[in-house]
C-alpha cells in the first residue's frame, strides 16, 4: 500500500471503530455519531483528495496535442471533464474544479526533468493531509489564480497560508466569507470594478402569475444595504413581540417563518411609505453601519464594509453611502469614544456595540449579523460582578446565548480593543481535551 493511501485507511480503521457493534446508525450512541461523523468527514476529504490527482492525471493523458491518441477520445469523450464526470456520477462542473484543484496540487518539473513544488504547495499539503476538502481548495485556488500577477511572490505565499491555516475546519460557507474579505484586502484596487460590474446588473422586476404577485431583484451591495436593515429590523420586531405573546401557542399565534416576515415587512415598509394611516412597522435600529480605516477614507485607497455583509465595498460607496439618511459611518482609528465603563453603568453603550461589532463582525459564536445580537457580559454583571468592558463583551445571538449559559461553553478574549480575538471554549461532554475554537470576525479576516 502506498504512503498517498495511507491517511485514507487510518480514516477508514477510525470509522469501523466507530461503527464497532451497531448494525445501522440507529444503533450508535451519541459519542460513536460523533466519532463516525468525523472520520467520514476524513474519508470524504481524502477521497476527494485523490479524485482530483486521478483527475489532473486523465487531463494530462486527455490533452489536445494528443490528438487520437487522447486517453477521454480513446474512451469515447469529448474531454477528460466528460469522461470524469460519467464514470463518477458528478457533474461536469465538479469534474472540471477536481481537474483544476488536482493540476494546482500536482508536483511539477522543470524543462530538464527535475522535480519542483506544486503551484500552490500549502494547499497541496493541507489536500493531501486532508485537512481540507477539494471544495475548499478549489475555492482558495481560484482566489489565487485571481490574485498571483497583482501581488508580489512573498505575498501571495504568505496569503496561501494564512488561507489555509483559517480556512481548516470551516464549512465550505464560512470559507467564502473568509475569501471574500480576503480578495478585498489582497487587491483592494480590484474591489471599485468588481462593483460597479455588479451595479451594472442590478434590477428588480415585477409580475403576476397564478395568482400571486412576484418581485425579483438583485441589487449592489450600496443599494441592498439599506434594504437588508430594514427588513431585518422588522423581523426583529415581530420575534420579540412573539417572545413577549402570553400564549404563544395559542390558534391566532404568530407563526410565520423568516421568509414570510421579510415579505409581509417589505409590503408593511412600502405601504407605509406611501402615507398610509397603519401603524409604522417597527423599525429600531434599522441603521446601515458602514465601516472604514480613517487612512483609507482619506487617502481614497482600501475599501469598506458594512455590517452583516460580507462583500467588501468601495470607497466610493463609502463616501457615497456616508451622505445619505439611515447610515452611520464608523470611521476607525481615533480614541474619541469611551470604550470601557467598568461598572458604572449596566448596558452597553452604542459606541461599545459598534466597537463589538467590528471585533465580532455580528454574532462571535454562529455569524448573524449585529443587528440580529445583543451584547452579553461574559462574566456575568451580577453573579460574576462582571464589569461593562470591551473585554469583559461579547455579541451574540438569542440561540447562541442560551447554548453557552445551558451547556456550560465558556468564553475568552485575548487581546485589546477591536483587534482582539474571542475563543469559545467547549464543554468537556464536547469536546474533551476542550481545544478553543476562534469566533468573531477574525474567522474571516488575514493578518496584515
Amino acid at each position: 500500500m502506498t504512503d498517498h493511501l495511507t491517511p485514507l485507511d487510518d480514516a477508514i480503521e477510525r470509522l469501523h471503530a466507530a461503527w464497532s457493534g451497531a448494525l445501522d446508525a440507529t444503533g450508535l450512541t451519541r459519542q460513536q455519531l460523533m466519532a463516525a461523523n468525523d472520520a467520514l468527514g476524513a474519508v470524504r476529504r481524502l477521497t476527494e483528495a485523490l479524485q482530483s490527482e486521478v483527475a489532473a492525471g486523465i487531463a494530462s493523458e486527455s490533452r489536445s496535442s494528443l490528438g487520437p491518441d487522447s486517453l477521454a477520445k480513446q474512451q469515447g469523450f469529448r474531454n477528460a471533464s466528460q469522461l470524469i464526470a460519467t464514470t463518477t456520477g458528478m457533474s461536469t462542473a465538479e469534474a472540471s474544479r477536481h481537474v483544476k484543484v488536482g493540476e494546482a496540487t500536482a508536483p511539477r518539473t522543470d524543462l530538464v526533468g527535475d522535480r519542483l513544488p506544486a503551484k500552490y504547495p500549502a494547499v497541496q499539503a493541507a489536500l493531501w493531509s486532508g485537512a481540507l476538502g477539494a471544495g475548499t481548495t478549489g475555492l482558495i485556488i481560484a482566489l489565487l489564480d485571481r490574485v498571483r500577477f497583482k501581488i508580489s511572490a512573498e505575498h501571495l505565499a504568505a496569503a496561501e497560508e494564512q488561507l489555509v491555516e483559517k480556512a481548516a475546519g470551516q464549512s465550505v460557507d464560512d470559507v467564502r466569507k473568509l475569501l471574500t474579505r480576503a480578495e478585498a484586502w489582497l487587491d483592494p484596487d480590484g474591489v471599485a470594478p468588481r462593483e460597479e460590474e455588479i451595479r451594472a446588473q442590478r434590477a428588480v422586476t415585477m409580475f403576476e402569475r397564478d395568482g400571486a404577485f412576484h418581485v425579483n431583484g438583485v441589487l449592489d451591495i450600496e443599494c441592498g444595504a439599506p434594504v437588508r436593515a430594514a427588513l431585518n429590523a422588522y423581523v426583529s420586531a415581530q420575534f420579540a413581540a412573539r417572545k413577549d405573546a402570553i400564549d404563544p401557542d395559542a390558534p391566532d399565534a404568530d407563526h410565520r417563518t423568516v421568509a414570510q416576515l421579510q415579505a409581509d415587512g417589505l409590503s408593511a415598509i412600502c405601504a407605509h411609505a406611501l402615507g398610509c394611516d397603519n401603524d409604522a412597522p417597527a423599525l429600531a435600529g434599522a441603521t446601515v453601519i458602514v465601516r472604514v480605516a480613517v487612512d483609507d477614507l482619506v487617502d481614497g485607497t482600501g475599501y469598506g464594509t458594512v455590517d452583516g455583509i460580507d462583500t467588501p465595498i468601495s470607497i466610493g460607496a463609502v463616501r457615497r453611502m456616508a451622505a445619505s439618511g439611515g447610515v452611520i459611518p464608523c470611521v476607525l482609528g481615533t480614541d474619541s469614544e469611551i470604550l470601557d465603563w467598568g461598572r458604572r453603568k449596566r448596558f452597553f453603550s452604542t459606541a461599545q456595540r459598534l466597537a463589538l461589532a467590528e471585533r465580532d463582525g455580528g454574532c462571535s459564536m454562529c455569524g448573524l449579523p449585529p443587528d440580529m445580537t445583543r451584547a452579553h457580559h461574559i462574566r456575568w454583571w451580577q453573579r460574576d460582578a462582571g464589569p461593562t468592558d470591551l473585554d469583559n463583551g461579547v455579541l451574540l445571538c438569542e440561540s447562541c446565548h442560551h447554548r453557552i449559559h445551558d451547556n456550560g461553553w465558556d468564553i475568552r478574549v485575548e487581546g485589546t480593543g477591536v483587534a482582539a480575538r474571542v475563543w469559545f471554549i467547549p464543554p468537556p461532554s464536547v469536546d474533551p481535551s476542550r481545544k478553543p475554537r476562534l469566533g468573531g470576525l477574525a474567522r474571516y479576516t488575514l493578518a496584515a
